[in-house]
């Protein structure tokens, strides 16, 4: 069945299971992500995806490291891709290596803007919208499996929920072959989303991305940067938890398998694991999930 691509799993209908790194920016956190890889080979996730930073600004470590995780570990290595920083023929070689690295699946992403600034500009030679990479990505590698990113909270910077999920709709249209969602902690946001994309006409698989928070202060933070929201259920047992790092954890651990299990149980087409680079977390998931019989 791994054999299957991303798109031929998800027409069968059978439940994906992936999780994401983050490209190490030193030696240590080198040693955590390929420790992270090899803890994780056990349970044989679908596929991995690894980031590619705000403003392009890791686009060698991430087709290092995807080429290091396809080849060492044997992983399918979806990476990610932005238009932040590049031209066009820029991002048409960088598709080219990713194709000639035998990675069959790309995640395209308009991208942050570079430290320090808080717009995107667009380079001079470059796009401006996922929508537009998407096509790109289409002209260049047209038979890989595309990933785009999904909303269920809204973009921070789509003035509405109509107008982001118009955004979403024209990288659809463009040619993506599925959608992974941000984080989310509450799963009547993803089922709503969910609800309004179908009614908007975008058809393909929504992959909800879910998140085991390791500590109260990080879970605020990703909630302020990435415009969600976090239950009063959940804020309450991690304030509970104080600063019991076990206690904290054991709070995320099982907050995600909630998730995850209603997730899946209502339908959704997988589970997509935003991880941090730790191997912990996303093995107990795992092995919850195996032993309620939801993973194999």
């Amino acid at each position: 069945m791994k054999s299957l691509s991303i798109k031929q799993r998800l027409e069968i209908n059978d439940p994906l299971f992936s999780v994401e790194f983050f490209p190490p920016k030193s030696d240590d956190a080198a040693q955590q992500l390929l420790g992270t890889a090899e803890r994780l080979q056990t349970y044989d996730p679908d596929f991995v995806s690894i980031t590619y930073g705000a403003g392009g600004s890791t686009r060698s470590r991430t087709l290092n490291y995807a080429r290091k995780l396809h080849e060492d570990y044997g992983y399918a290595v979806m990476p990610h891709l932005t238009c932040v920083g590049h031209s066009r023929e820029e991002l048409k070689q960088t598709i080219a290596e990713f194709k000639a690295a035998g990675l069959k699946q790309i995640m395209a992403l308009r991208g942050d803007p570079p430290k320090g600034e808080t717009n995107f500009t667009p380079h001079p030679d470059g796009l401006s919208y996922a929508n537009e990479l998407v096509q790109l990505i289409r002209e260049v590698y047209p038979e890989c499996d595309l990933g785009v990113a999904g909303y269920p909270e809204k973009h921070p910077e789509a003035p509405s929920l109509e107008i982001d999920l118009l955004n979403l709709k024209r990288k659809v249209d463009a040619g993506a072959t599925f959608v992974t969602t941000q984080l989310f902690f509450d799963n009547e946001a993803y089922f709503t989303f969910v609800d309004n994309c179908r009614r908007a006409g975008i058809t393909i698989p929504i992959m909800p991305g879910i998140m085991s928070v390791a500590s109260h202060k990080q879970a605020l933070r990703f909630c302020d940067m990435c415009g969600t929201s976090i239950p009063a259920e959940l804020n309450e047992q991690l304030i509970a938890a104080g600063d019991d790092k076990a206690a904290v954890e054991a709070v995320g651990i099982e907050w995600s398998y909630q998730q995850a299990r209603e997730l899946l149980e209502k339908g959704a087409p997988g589970i997509h694991l935003y991880i941090l680079s730790r191997a912990g977390p996303a093995i107990t998931l795992m092995e919850k999930l195996q032993g309620a019989g939801f993973y194999r």
